[in-house]
């Protein structure tokens, strides 16, 4: 096999296919006889229900049923975070109240999706309206209308003590607020779902998900059915970013109506459902206060979270417990204090976002961290680099308990400052406001430490070779972008010494995957990856006892050739293929008795502990001073996440993050009107188009992990948790001559133009 494939920019095998149209999304899996479901939603924000009027919908063309709440006897939707009442769940169709505009009132089945569409908008549903809970900050306030009235709150959690020596050894101390503000995930593929139930009950669900076993434990729940009843099945996947990692009402409706009429039930979203109804991001505001000697040295730092969870709570009003993991970032920072709530709003629920509670820590440890160095009058590169932990303190314990693996954050930020010429840029920075030009740059960093495979840390994989010579690869997690058809097979290939093209990719399949934590928190390649080579290795040496078996040789003689064949020692011509070896694996006769036939191999990997990337970005903007217009000039990001295995593919995850870290900094926002939605559309939400995106000059320092056989950490967030604060705080930079110490995301040229225009100090330039 030559050099390792291991560490080479191998082009993703799966590219071919998606880009000529050849990949199978859900909408090209064919089901004969399949019909159409379309829900009606509430409009109203907050409101008891009363009547469902279904008679016209009933009676429109090609209708075949209409479900309420009261048509289908299954669970509400299982809760998304821990330790919360079960009385929060979500009924799959709103019973007697509705708790935001997207909440599902009916729905209808007919022979097309036009159909349904047409039928879904004559239910009439009356509706009391109710006082709404628009914000968390509303939602917290005792007086407030209550979500659940049995709880007597809307405060979900209420977490941290009060620590008034936090900021005691202080001589400077920054105050700032900010803001993390409501995203929506916007996959390019939308939700959907089918489901196809067999005549012996068995029901097969197809569906775009991040975690198939997550998907089927909890279709069984809101069934009531037995796991083994029940197969779910993904294909391609267009898009997730943690948005699919929990099973949707529609999708259990989609099933439960599919075994009531016994055939078929597809839904597939709208991008104005997919807008209102896919779980949102972030949405959670932080007030920081950072203390610091006279000389930059961080002596602590105060933390408190306000967390909207939305409606009904999902993951997202958990995210503060994973902000407070990451609330000192890469820095020495011996005294934290750490308080946040989470409450009920009159919104579409929180959930998961890329990065997950982490870019929210890191945005407002980040700004804390540049407003310090104004205050000190102290270049921001270099407050950093003073209180960085040093090289040679891993693994370092932090103040919030958390273990940092390993990592050289001062050789990040040096080769992020190199590659971005930062004295050259503020020399030119120096130029133009000594000018007074109309636009001015800006350099903004974002340092950052995050983690990866922060829970559940185990998965499983499996190898098996045919008689034929084909290698059969289960994989655990599931690829919606993350080249994993890819970068496993290329582990596979350097353990068995085969070519890429003799390996067989198989995933998102419950009845051919054992178990799966699925795709998410950045844990794939040392969860299933380390997974992946330990089953390979079982193979070989599988096929190592069979030959000596076979041939009546001490195991220790018998080796893998560098052509992957298993032969004695010395003794090449010996040798056999693994075809070969899997050929004789299918007889008994040929095995030691205690073996089973097959040459296969499975392992179940489990890592005990997390693993943290890092890095540092650089962001250059210009911003127009008349106008606010704000252009990202270039971007740097030099990330740290372990031992690369394919640099293409971790490039590739990189500029994807730095694209959603542009939407956040510059332009997305979800926003409301007294519980309206004023963002339907992606002519409302904007999402970053050519013209946003920079010149992204990505590249890595290599520390490897202890915690795992390969020394890998994950990547698919880290572009997005270092590019946010990088811009904001480039855009921030270009402003320090009016004064301006911050501005709420998203950036947009009417608040950038507002700042200045406010300025007090706009005779400075």
């Amino acid at each position: 096999m030559g050099r390792s494939i291991l560490g080479a920019a191998v082009k993703r095998v799966e590219d071919p296919r998606l880009i000529s149209g050849a990949g199978r999304y859900l909408s090209d899996i064919e089901a004969d006889g399949s019909v159409w479901m379309v829900p009606t939603r509430s409009t109203v924000a907050h409101g008891e229900i009363g009547q469902i009027d279904i008679r016209d919908a009933v009676d429109a063309a090609g209708v075949i049923g209409v479900y309420r709440a009261s048509d289908l006897d299954i669970n509400p939707m299982p809760i998304g975070a821990p330790k919360l009442d079960d009385r929060t769940r979500r009924p799959a169709i709103a019973a007697e109240r509705v708790r935001f505009a997207g909440d599902i009132l009916a729905v209808v089945v007919a022979t097309s999706q036009r159909e349904a569409a047409d039928a879904a908008d004559l239910v009439w549903a009356d509706i009391e309206p109710l006082p709404v809970v628009a914000t968390p900050d509303e939602g917290a306030d005792p007086e407030a209308s209550l979500l659940f009235p049995d709880l007597g709150t809307n405060v979900l959690y209420d977490r941290g003590e009060r620590d008034e020596a936090a900021l005691e050894e202080a001589d400077v101390v920054v105050d700032v607020r900010v803001e993390n503000q409501r995203l929506a995930a916007v996959p390019l593929e939308a939700n959907g779902a089918l489901a196809i139930p067999s005549e012996d009950g068995h029901l097969t669900l197809w569906v775009g998900s991040q975690s198939a076993h997550g998907h089927k434990r909890s279709l069984a729940t809101v069934l009531g059915r037995d796991p083994s009843s029940i197969t779910v099945k993904v294909p391609d996947v267009g898009g997730g970013f943690g948005a699919k990692i929990a099973l949707y009402p529609e999708q259990a409706l989609c099933a439960a109506i599919a075994l009531d009429l016994g055939r078929p039930v597809r839904w597939e979203e709208t991008r104005t459902e997919n807008l209102l109804a896919m779980s949102h991001g972030r949405a959670q505001t932080s007030r920081v206060k950072i203390g610091a000697t006279e000389n930059g040295q961080v002596t602590g730092v105060s933390i408190n979270i306000m967390q909207d969870a939305g409606a009904y709570p999902l993951f997202g009003s958990y995210l503060p417990v994973f902000s407070k993991r990451m609330a000192v970032g890469p820095y020495r920072i011996p005294k934290v204090e750490f308080l946040w709530r989470s409450v009920l709003t009159n919104t579409t629920p929180v959930h998961a976002y890329r990065g997950a509670g982490r870019p929210e820590a890191t945005m407002a440890l980040e700004r804390a961290i540049d407003l310090l160095a104004a205050e000190l009058e102290m270049d921001p590169a270099e407050i950093r680099r003073r209180n960085f932990i040093d090289s040679e303190d891993f693994p370092h314990v932090t103040a919030v308990g958390e273990r940092y693996d390993s990592g050289d954050y001062h050789a990040a930020l040096d080769l992020a400052l190199a590659r971005s010429d930062y004295h050259s840029l503020r020399q030119e920075q120096a130029r133009r406001r000594a000018r007074g030009e109309t636009v001015q740059l800006g350099i903004g960093l974002g340092s950052y430490v995050e983690i990866t495979a922060g829970g559940g840390r185990e998965d499983w994989a499996a190898i098996e070779v045919d008689p034929e010579g084909t290698v059969t690869m289960y994989s655990a997690g599931i690829s919606h972008g993350h080249s994993h058809e890819t970068t496993f097979p290329q582990i596979v290939s350097q353990v068995l010494k085969i070519p890429l093209d003799r390996i067989r990719f198989v995933q998102g399949d419950t009845d051919s995957i054992a178990h799966s934590g699925g795709t998410m928190a950045s844990r794939s390649l040392q969860i299933v990856g380390s997974a992946i080579l330990e089953a390979g290795e079982r193979v070989v040496h599988k096929a190592r006892s069979i030959f000596a078996y076979d041939n009546e040789a001490p195991i220790d003689d018998v080796i893998q050739y560098d052509d992957g064949k298993i032969g004695v020692v010395g003794v090449p011509s010996s040798a056999k293929t693994l075809a070969e070896i899997a050929t004789l694996a299918t007889e008994p006769a040929n095995l030691p008795d205690d073996m089973e036939p097959g040459l296969r191999g499975e392992e179940t990997w489990e890592q005990d502990e997390a693993t943290f990337p890092f890095g540092t970005h650089v962001t250059v903007v210009e911003v127009d001073t008349e106008t606010g217009d704000v252009l990202v000039l270039k971007h740097v990001a030099c990330d740290d996440a372990g031992t690369i295995l394919n640099r293409m593919v971790v490039d590739g995850q990189v500029h994807g993050g730095v694209a959603q870290g542009v939407g956040q900094a510059l332009l997305e926002r979800f926003t409301y009107d007294n519980g309206s939605p004023m963002t339907g559309n992606l002519t409302s939400y904007l999402i970053p188009g050519a013209r946003n995106l920079p010149l992204i000059d990505v590249d890595h320092t290599e520390t490897p992990s202890p915690e795992n056989p390969l020394g890998a950490k994950g990547i698919g967030e880290a572009g997005t948790i270092g590019s946010t604060p990088a811009i904001v705080n480039a855009v921030i930079d270009a402003l320090a001559p009016f004064g301006i110490r911050h501005i709420d995301m998203p950036l947009t040229p009417s608040k950038v133009w507002s700042a200045i225009r406010a300025s007090e100090d706009t005779a400075s330039i």
